[in-house]
């Protein structure tokens, strides 16, 4: 293992983080951790490095004190042993964590009035109790006890041992809990709409009447060469392809340093791709779901909601697993096993042509695929980074699991679909921040706006028949917030026009979506008072260190977005310089009885593709597939 200074941090380096602030500020036992990660050097610092250069480490830590309720923001040198600051952030509350989710759970389900509550409407064996806690917006906490870290819980009942809690929301109960004290502060217990008549197992020994299908033939993807990809630490290197692989607590994964080999050496295209945020509002006003706003990555982040894979059903193949490691409360590592899925899939064909005379030239397209899944309570994200030999990337998420659900009596509500006997499901909404430091051929980038348009009827097009790019540069921040024109097939693409290629055009690559979609809400609601950013699908904004969070570092229980909408007000020059894009795609979710009681994967994607990065297909080179692997 060849060490770089993005790796990320190791189990050694996530328990000297903790000894240091419990030396040097006592942070001990009366205190939790919300986030130790590595401090990313500067870019000129990786650049810069070579195979055996010194590597200096250090880790940004969040912590507070549960007694005193205030959050710190820590910064360690791991290299030194030494803490190089501290600052205290009042009035901000750090991301929920995995401890506080289960400990709310084990408190709650002994205190006597959770017990009486439940009793009351039948519920007495309390090992089929699920009480699932949320975060709030600060601006739908009740009324005095916005100062304090609170969450809100849904209550879910098992109807056996091992069935799907979310078959049986207890619908009408609610708690509101002090995460810091493990109080219970309220109790919210409205009459249910209806009876709950759902059938939603899911698991075949359960689902009355289930037969599993018996005609299905194994079908079997082997290597018998071996893979074409090779790891060394986190380096990842396939085809002309070479990237690093990092992970953290509220990213999860991210990919690093992504560049390509056209034969003249490897050409930056990224510095850095990862998912910024997930905001995921129900548009459901009734009394079960309107503080139902998540923000996945925020508030409880994908790093600690990631599950390990497994072989055969997650991830199908030659498969190499790599493990992450993290952190819990109390400072102390611990290992996500297979946390991250490497492997290669074919991708039909690339590209063919057939002649009458010279024969037909066919080469099948393979594709190299970086993936890890998360689960974020009742949803699973399953999110998937691919490249392939023309240089084209592809990130897909697909999002399966289980929907929220809620009975009624006579009438379902219009803002959901009927799902099964006297029970909806809400609509809601997947928005997806993905954020793409580019570096295309260096950091001296432009984003340039292209639209198609028909050139008028004239002598030299007598026909009507002509089609016109007009191309403009984004010349500043305030330019940003744009959204897709299908009428003029609005595109943006990332160029370097400080290094022109052989044919005269600046190298680029090209943002491909069809995924953004629109907030549809007023701007007064919490969606966009504290996420502004999903207002609309493509934001530019000029590169700053601590420009990481779109709606803020701190949103959990925000008031207001802290985020992108702050940052563009400096109106920062986009042009000739480094600039992150931030591209927000998502789910715009109107159920349907098919989704239940599993969800079928609902698949969303983006592309970033070559425009004139290469002189001409670079694909060219790719040999035919050899006839013996195929029947």
């Amino acid at each position: 293992m060849t060490a770089h200074p993005l790796d990320p941090l190791n189990a050694d380096e996530f328990r000297a983080a903790a000894a240091l602030l419990r030396r040097e500020k006592g942070v001990d036992e009366r205190w939790r951790y919300a986030s130790i990660e590595l401090k990313e050097p500067a870019k000129d610092v990786v650049r810069a490095f070579t195979p055996g250069d010194p590597i200096r480490r250090e880790a940004r830590v969040t912590c507070w004190s549960r007694e005193e309720g205030t959050a710190y923001k820590a910064l360690v040198s791991l290299t030194d042993d030494a803490l190089l600051s501290w600052e205290a952030v009042p009035g901000e509350q750090p991301n929920m964590t995995l401890d506080e989710w289960h400990e709310a759970h084990d408190v709650l389900i002994q205190h006597p009035t959770v017990i009486e509550a439940l009793a009351e409407r039948g519920i007495t064996d309390l090992d089929l109790v699920l009480i699932d806690t949320w975060a709030y917006g600060h601006s739908l906490i009740p009324e005095g006890l916005q100062d304090r870290r609170v969450g809100w819980t849904d209550v879910w009942r098992r109807s056996v041992p091992g069935g799907n809690p979310y078959a049986n929301p207890v619908n009408g109960l609610h708690f509101v809990v002090d995460l810091n004290t493990m109080e219970l502060l309220r109790v919210e217990d409205t009459p249910p709409p209806g009876p709950n008549l759902a059938m939603g197992e899911y698991a075949p020994s359960l689902v009355p009447g289930l037969v599993q299908r018996s005609d299905l033939r194994p079908l079997e993807i082997t290597q018998p060469e071996g893979v074409s990809f090779t790891l060394d630490g986190c380096e990842l290197r396939w085809q002309n392809w070479t990237l690093r692989l990092g992970f953290n607590h509220r990213e999860g994964l991210v990919l690093h340093r992504v560049g390509y080999d056209d034969g003249t050496g490897t050409r930056s295209i990224a510095h850095r791709m990862s998912f910024a945020e997930m905001v995921v509002p129900y548009r459901d006003p009734g009394p079960d779901h309107y503080r139902r706003t998540a923000f996945d990555i925020g508030e409880w982040g994908l790093g600690f909601m990631t599950t390990s894979l497994e072989l055969g059903c997650d991830c199908l193949g030659e498969i190499t697993y790599v493990d992450a490691v993290l952190h819990d409360t109390r400072g102390e590592p611990y290992t996500i096993r297979n946390a991250i899925c490497l492997h290669e899939e074919d991708d039909g064909v690339l590209w063919k042509h057939v002649d009458e005379k010279a024969g037909t030239e066919v080469r099948r397209s393979r594709r190299m695929v970086v993936s890890f899944h998360a689960t974020v309570a009742n949803y699973e994200y399953l999110t998937y980074w691919r490249f392939y030999q023309d240089g084209t990337i592809e990130c897909e998420v697909r999002a399966t699991g289980i929907m929220v659900t809620t009975s009624y009596s006579d009438t379902p509500p219009p803002h959901g679909t009927v799902v099964d006997t006297q029970t909806y499901a809400p609509f809601h909404q997947h928005f997806i921040v993905a954020r793409l430091d580019m570096e295309v051929d260096g950091p001296e980038n432009t984003v340039l706006v292209s639209e198609s348009e028909p050139a008028p009827v004239s002598p030299e097009n007598p026909y009507g028949l002509a089609v016109v790019q007009r191309t403009r540069a984004m010349e500043s921040e305030s330019d940003g917030g744009q959204d897709p024109d299908w009428a003029t097939q609005r595109s943006w693409k990332v160029v370097n026009r400080t290094k022109p290629t052989r044919l005269g055009t600046p190298p680029g690559y090209k943002l491909v979506s069809g995924a953004g979609i629109p907030v549809l809400a007023d701007p007064s609601s919490p969606i966009l008072q504290r996420a502004g950013v999903v207002a609309h699908p493509l934001w530019v904004t000029r590169y700053a260190e601590d420009e990481r969070w779109p709606s803020g570092e701190f949103c959990n229980q925000s008031r207001r977005d802290a985020g992108l909408p702050r940052w563009i007000e400096a109106d920062r020059s986009l042009l000739d310089t480094d600039v992150v894009l931030w591209h927000v795609f998502g789910l715009h979710h109107v159920t349907r009885p098919e989704d239940w009681p599993v969800m079928p994967v609902d698949t969303v994607s983006f592309q970033l593709r070559p425009v004139g990065f290469f002189d001409r297909n670079p694909a060219l080179d790719l040999p035919p597939s050899a006839a013996r692997h195929c029947h």
